[in-house]
C-alpha cells in the first residue's frame, strides 16, 4: 500500500482546468519529483494533497486512509508537512526561536519563553531543537539573526519547521529557488541524509533538472494540468514527449 496515494484529481477555477484525472502515489521513504513548464498545475496539486485546495473530483488517502475532506492541520497531524517556495522567516529571530517557535506549535502546550531561557517543565522539546540544528548544519549559526544569514541557511531553517512536526511525507515546493550552485547541492545532499536517517517520503516540485536527479528516483510530468509521463528521472527526461512540453524542443 503507498503511503500517500491520489486517483483522478481534478480542480478547475472557473473555465480553466488546473488537473484533469491526475494520478499520484508515493511509497514510504520513496523521494518523487513532480516536474512541467510553469502554468502545468504542479503547485495546485500540492494544494489538494495538503489541503489548501479542495478537489473537483477524485480522492487522496494517506495511509489508507481517505483524506481529501480534512483540513490542513488535520492532515499535518497525520504526518503531511510542507515547505513553500517563496520564504516566510521572521525578521530579528534566529534559526533556534524559529524551529523552537515551530515546535510549541506543534506540541500547542506549554510556553515558549521558558523553553527559550531553558526553564520549560520539559528538556525533551529543547533537546529536539538542538538536534535538528545540529542535523541541518545551522548550529554554528543558530543565534544569529535570519536577515544576516544567506538564503541557503533560510532555506534549511524553513526545512528545520517543517522537520519539527517529524512527517512520514514532505512536500516540498521549489527547493533550489533563488539558491545558487554551490548552495543547491548541498541542500539537495541534506535532503538525501534526512530521508536516510528519518525515512521521510518526499515530493518536489522543482525547475532545476539537475536537483531534481540528485535527490529523486522517479519522477513524474504535468502539462496542462495532465499527467504525461511518470517513471525514472533518466528515462522520463529522454521521452520526446517530455523533452517537446517542458524544454520546447520540436522532434
Amino acid at each position: 500500500m503507498a503511503l500517500v496515494e491520489g486517483t483522478g484529481i481534478s480542480k478547475r477555477y472557473g473555465g480553466i482546468v488546473a488537473l484533469d484525472d491526475v494520478s499520484v502515489a508515493i511509497d514510504r521513504g520513496e523521494a518523487v519529483g513532480l516536474v512541467g513548464p510553469n502554468g502545468a498545475g504542479k503547485t495546485t496539486l500540492f494544494d489538494c494533497l495538503n489541503g489548501v485546495r479542495h478537489l473537483d473530483a477524485g480522492e487522496i488517502c494517506f495511509e489508507g486512509r481517505r483524506i481529501d475532506r480534512l483540513a490542513v492541520y488535520e492532515r499535518a497531524r497525520l504526518g503531511i508537512g510542507r515547505t513553500f517556495q517563496r520564504l516566510e522567516l521572521f525578521g530579528g529571530m534566529s534559526p533556534r526561536e524559529h524551529l523552537m517557535v515551530a515546535e510549541r506549535v506543534h506540541r500547542a502546550d506549554g510556553r515558549l519563553w521558558k523553553d527559550l531561557i531553558g526553564r520549560g517543565r520539559a528538556r525533551a522539546p529543547v533537546a529536539r531543537v538542538e538536534d535538528l540544528l545540529v542535523e541541518l548544519g545551522l548550529y554554528e549559526v543558530a543565534d544569529d539573526p535570519i536577515e544576516s544569514l544567506s538564503h541557503g541557511h533560510g532555506r534549511l531553517v524553513e526545512l528545520g519547521r517543517a522537520l519539527v512536526q517529524d512527517p512520514l511525507l514532505l512536500l516540498l515546493d521549489e527547493p533550489s529557488s533563488g539558491l545558487d550552485t554551490r548552495e543547491a547541492v548541498g541542500f539537495a545532499a541534506v535532503l538525501l541524509e534526512v530521508r536516510a536517517r528519518r525515512q521521510t517520503a518526499m515530493l518536489l516540485v522543482e525547475h532545476d533538472l539537475d536537483f531534481v536527479q540528485r535527490v529523486v528516483e522517479r519522477t513524474y510530468v504535468l502539462d496542462f494540468g495532465k499527467m504525461i509521463a511518470s517513471g525514472r528521472v533518466d528515462e522520463v527526461l529522454a521521452d520526446p514527449v517530455v523533452r517537446r512540453a517542458y524544454l520546447g524542443e520540436v522532434t
